[in-house]
C-alpha cells in the first residue's frame, strides 16, 4: 500500500513521543475466556495509563462522571480529529474482536479494486466460510460488483462477501497477511488476524484501542464511509427467466445491522451517527466500534463484550458513552492518544500541504465515490418505515490537512469532512 495519498503531517518532535510509546506486541494468543481479567501490562501504544488495567479517565473541571453500570470488558472513547483518549477501559486488552475486524479487512482491501468492477463468483471463492457464518447471500456463478461486495460487507456483515473479495485479492492466506502487514503500519499491534472475516479462531485477537485506531484509519477513505454509513441499499439476487422466458436479475432489500444506525424496537437512531461497524460472535460477544458528530465534534467509541445479557447492550453502553464524550469534550483531561501510522511518524512535515486527489489512502482509496441506484445512505436517507430517520450527506472527499505549524502543537491528525448531521425530526 502506497503512502503518499496518505498526506499525513509529523514533526520529528512527535516522533520521538510516538516512538517513545509503541512496543514490540507480544505474541499472538487465544482470546482470554469470558472469567479471564486483564493481564497487569498491557501495550503502551499510545500513552503510559493505557497499559493500566481498569478504568483511565482525568475528570477537569466541569467535566461529567463516567456513566454508571457499564460492562464492557473493555472501551475507549477518543476525539477523532485530535486523535485525543478522553477516557478508556482495558483499552489494550486482547480480545477476539467478531465482525469489527472487518474495519481492518476494508482498510486494506478498499484500494484495490475499482468499486466499478465485476466479478462472477466460481464454487471455490465460497470455501471456508465458517458455519453459522453472518451472510448476505452471494450466488455461485453470478456477477457482482465490487460496490455490491462491500455493501454486503458492510450492511450485512456479510463473509461470503468478505471471502469473494479475499478471493479476488489472491486468496484468503494472502489476505490475511496483508492485513497483518496493514495492522502494524498502523501501529495495532494488539491485533493478529486469523480469518478475515473476524470468525472465531484460536489466536485472532485485537484491542478497544486497536479497533478505533484501526476504524480512524478507515474514515480516511471516502468509500468507507459511504458504506459504513449506509442504512439500507439494493441487493442483487439470483437471475431467473420471467414469464416472457427473458433473464432478469432479481434483487432484495439488506439493513445495516449497525442498530445506532437503523434502530431498533429498544434502541433509537443515535443523533449524529455515521458507523462504523458491529460483530457478534460466541467467543468474541458483542462487539462495536462507532463515529458520531455533533456540534463539529467527531468522536470515536468502542465498546466489547458488556457482561451485561441485555438486548442490544453493546449499542446501549455505546450511546452513553458518547453521550459522556461530548459532554466531557474540552473538560475531561486525555489519558493517551491515538498514535499515527508509522510511515507517518516516519515522513517530514510539509507546511501548507495539502491533499487533493488523496481522497483516501490512510489508508487509501479510490476517488470515485459515487453511489449507485437502490442505494440509501444516511446521506438523506429517507425513513421508508425503518425507522432510520434522515441526515444530511457525507459531505466532501478530500483529506484538508492542518498546516505544519497547527500540527507541530496539536500533533492533530484530521479526518476528512466526516459527517453534518441534523436531529431527528
Amino acid at each position: 500500500m502506497t503512502t503518499a495519498g496518505r498526506a499525513l503531517l509529523v514533526t520529528a518532535a512527535a516522533l520521538t513521543t510516538v516512538s517513545s510509546l509503541v512496543l514490540t506486541a507480544p505474541a499472538a494468543r487465544a482470546a482470554p475466556s469470558p472469567t479471564a481479567t486483564p493481564p497487569a501490562g498491557m501495550s503502551t501504544v499510545g500513552g503510559a495509563r493505557l497499559g493500566v488495567a481498569g478504568t483511565q479517565v482525568d475528570l477537569g473541571g466541569g467535566a461529567p462522571v463516567l456513566p454508571k453500570g457499564l460492562t464492557a470488558r473493555s472501551w475507549v472513547v477518543a476525539d477523532a480529529e485530535s486523535g485525543e483518549v478522553l477516557a478508556a477501559h482495558n483499552a489494550h486488552w486482547r480480545l477476539a474482536p467478531a465482525s469489527t475486524m472487518k474495519m481492518l479487512f476494508a482498510d486494506t482491501l478498499l484500494p484495490q479494486f475499482p468499486k466499478s468492477a465485476e466479478h462472477e463468483v466460481q464454487p471455490s471463492d465460497l470455501e471456508g466460510i465458517g458455519a453459522g457464518s453472518s451472510m448476505v447471500g452471494i450466488k455461485e456463478n453470478e456477477t457482482y460488483t465490487v460496490h455490491d461486495l462491500w455493501l454486503g460487507v458492510f450492511l450485512r456483515s456479510g463473509n461470503d462477501a468478505v471471502h469473494v473479495l479475499s478471493a479476488m485479492n489472491g486468496g484468503v492466506r494472502n489476505t490475511v497477511a496483508e492485513m497483518n502487514e496493514h495492522a502494524e503500519e498502523l501501529q495495532a499491534l494488539d491485533t493478529h488476524v486469523v480469518t478475515p472475516d473476524g470468525y472465531d479462531a484460536p489466536g485472532q485477537v485485537s484491542s478497544a484501542y486497536d479497533l478505533t485506531l484501526i476504524a480512524r484509519s478507515g474514515l480516511q477513505k471516502k468509500d468507507f464511509r459511504e458504506y459504513c454509513s449506509t442504512v439500507s441499499a439494493k441487493f442483487p439476487g439470483a437471475t431467473k427467466k420471467n414469464k416472457k422466458g427473458k433473464k432478469v436479475r432479481e434483487e432484495f432489500e439488506i439493513q445495516n445491522t449497525n442498530r445506532l444506525l437503523s434502530g431498533d424496537t429498544d434502541v433509537d437512531v443515535y443523533q449524529g451517527i455515521a458507523g462504523v461497524k458491529n460483530g457478534n460472535t460466541t467467543n468474541a460477544g458483542a462487539t462495536f466500534t462507532g463515529v458520531a458528530e455533533r456540534n463539529g465534534k467527531v468522536l470515536l467509541v468502542t465498546v466489547m463484550n458488556p457482561a451485561k445479557q441485555e438486548h442490544n447492550e453493546v449499542y446501549k453502553e455505546t450511546a452513553r458513552l458518547f453521550d459522556w464524550g461530548f459532554k466531557a469534550a474540552g473538560k475531561a483531561r486525555p489519558v493517551g492518544e491515538l498514535v499515527p501510522p508509522r510511515s507517518a511518524a516516519q515522513s517530514s512535515p510539509r507546511p501548507g500541504a495539502t491533499a487533493s486527489g488523496a481522497t483516501g489512502q490512510a489508508g487509501g482509496g479510490s476517488a470515485d465515490a459515487t453511489g449507485t441506484a437502490g442505494t440509501r445512505p444516511v446521506a438523506g436517507a429517507s425513513d421508508g418505515g425503518s425507522g432510520a430517520g434522515t441526515a444530511l450527506a457525507i459531505a466532501g472527499g478530500v483529506l484538508v490537512l492542518l498546516a505544519g505549524a497547527a500540527f507541530l502543537v496539536n500533533r492533530r491528525w484530521p479526518l476528512p469532512d466526516l459527517v453534518r448531521r441534523r436531529s431527528r425530526p
